[in-house]
């Protein structure tokens, strides 16, 4: 890359609602295997494996995902630095934080910035665009990778390309950036050789920096201030609460992008998608011989391009062509693929009629591990809990229920007041209700256990916390 290596940001933010009821606020898109085993963060990550080419990773995220982004990260092995925010305040704050970071590692840092929920097909390809773009970036250049379109699509914003940057081959400068346009204005957008803009760029951390300060002086300040005023708490880069949520809430395109004269563009093709719904799913999915890609235990008699997910049970289609079918264990979803752009405007609705399926899932991840709502009802709840090797509960207390744990998998070592008593498969222990207990596995595989609620309340803030190895006291 012009013997520049670049560091990576990878911006992990987002509620991912168009792929709902896969994706939810409480586990969004860029950390499920929507193609695969590996998640979309996990697949960006890995773009930037090679430390010939690239620093090593800087992931913005906030507090809810910070765990599951760090497991994710261990997961596969890759090196990255997770820096959190503690509120959000769009893309023109989280870019200033990372361009703040990389310079301080390094004054001359090439920074590039991607988001964790798009997928990069042919990550040779990719790096081959990202070395041109890293060229007109040392010259002073804030560099967006263009997409050729493929369709004259509504969901995208395009970039209509100007002169030439001189000396970078595909490189020109941004004549202008147009939004999301209608059916008609995109077709001739295809026509007038316009690009799609992916929303991923590359830049010289200097000039973004100063950029920022002529252009958005009401984010940079207050992200230099948050990054300066950092503390590191459990291996996280933690901002400064109050300096961060001074940054004016505003998206880099706006706050600089569409302002700055320094914008270029080079062009990619590298299989780029957003995954903006459903549809993008199915294209980017394996097909039978018939257009059906089908996860999990799906079946089609009759028809044709549906794309069917069934995560729990059974799902059958008859007849019935071009439709996407996603169930999961609470909540069901059947939609034309060409109407799919209105799974949003769903989500609102059932999140107005106060469902918490809008936003959670019944699966729950902690950063001990995560537990499953099997059962409830008015005065019992049945849960299956499993703790990551080495994971520790914290040590905690209720007024309002007792617990029954059944260890079903591996052995638990469990705090009950005085006492600590270890607990082995098919065993079980009883917590009764005020006392002060903890559980944590101290062996080599997960720990599974079914524990059984019983009392007059049952909600999660019947949690009186009084220590925690994961700072949540």
């Amino acid at each position: 890359m012009a013997n520049r290596k670049l560091t990576p940001v990878v911006l992990c933010g987002g509620s991912g609602t168009r792929l709902w009821p896969v994706s939810r606020a409480s586990m969004p898109k860029q950390f499920i295997g929507l193609l695969g085993e590996r998640s979309t963060f996990q697949r960006t990550l890995a773009t930037f494996a090679d430390p010939a080419l690239y620093e090593d990773t800087i992931v913005v995220t906030n507090h809810d995902y910070r765990f599951t982004a760090r497991d994710q990260i261990e997961a596969i092995g890759a090196r990255a630095r997770i820096v959190l925010e503690p509120v959000g305040r769009d893309s023109a704050a989280a870019v200033a934080v990372a361009t703040v970071v990389a310079l301080a590692a390094d004054p001359e840092a090439i920074v590039g910035v991607f988001a964790a929920d798009h997928v990069i097909g042919d990550a040779a390809e990719f790096a081959r665009t990202c070395a041109r773009a890293v060229e007109a970036a040392a010259g002073g250049r804030i560099v967006t990778i263009g997409i050729a379109p493929s369709a004259p699509a509504t969901s995208y914003g395009y970039i209509r390309p100007g002169a030439p940057v001189p000396g970078v081959e595909g490189a020109r400068k941004v004549e202008r950036f147009v939004e999301k346009p209608d059916a008609a204005t995109a077709a001739k957008y295809l026509l007038d050789g316009y690009l799609w803009n992916s929303g991923n760029f590359i830049f010289d951390g200097a000039t973004m920096r100063a950029e920022l300060e002529r252009l958005a002086p009401d984010v940079i300040g207050p992200a230099t201030e948050a990054v300066e005023g950092a503390v590191s708490d459990l291996g996280f880069t933690v901002l400064d609460d109050a300096a961060f949520k001074r940054a004016r809430k505003i998206s880099i395109d706006y706050a600089v992008m569409e302002k700055t004269d320094k914008a270029a563009v080079v062009p990619g093709a590298f299989g780029w998608s957003d995954i903006g719904g459903w549809s993008a799913v199915w294209d980017l999915s394996d097909k039978d011989s018939e257009g059906n890609a089908v996860v999990g235990r799906g079946f089609v008699v009759d028809g044709r391009d549906n794309y069917l997910r069934a995560e729990e049970g059974v799902v059958g289609v008859i007849g019935l062509d071009g439709i996407a079918v996603i169930s999961t264990r609470d909540a069901v979803l059947v939609v034309p693929k060409d109407k799919a752009d209105k799974v949003k405007e769903l989500v609102e609705r059932v999140r107005a009629s106060g469902a918490a399926e809008a936003g959670e899932h019944r699966e729950i991840h902690r950063p001990w591990g995560k537990y499953l709502s099997v059962d409830v009802g008015d005065r019992h709840q049945v849960k299956r809990i499993t703790v990551k090797p080495a994971g520790v509960l914290s040590l905690q207390k209720h007024f309002h229920r007792a617990e029954h744990w059944v260890v079903v998998k591996g052995t638990a070592e469990v705090t009950r007041g005085a006492e600590t008593i270890v607990v082995h498969e098919t065993e079980s222990i009883y917590l009764p209700i005020g006392i002060v207990h903890r559980m944590a596995n101290p062996g080599k595989i997960p720990l599974e256990i079914v524990e059984v609620q019983v009392g007059s309340y049952l909600g999660e803030d019947d949690i009186v916390r009084l220590e925690d190895a994961y700072s949540r006291t």
